[in-house]
């Protein structure tokens, strides 16, 4: 389990960022500012469909 600076037990939320589509991350439940990475980051490949699906690709 991952905890935040505040204490409290994190939450795992998903990115949806042009720079990180679908990239997992551990956050704050309380939204302190707190976030952790929780895999490496997307392949390119990944990147561009994932935008493409979302309509936010040309």
């Amino acid at each position: 389990m991952v905890y935040c600076r505040c204490g409290r037990k994190t939450v795992i939320k998903t990115s949806w960022t042009d720079k990180n589509p679908g990239r997992s991350f551990y956050g704050c439940p309380a939204h302190c500012g707190f976030i952790a990475w929780s895999e490496s980051e997307v392949y390119l490949r990944s990147k561009v469909i994932i935008l493409k699906l979302l309509g936010d690709y040309p």
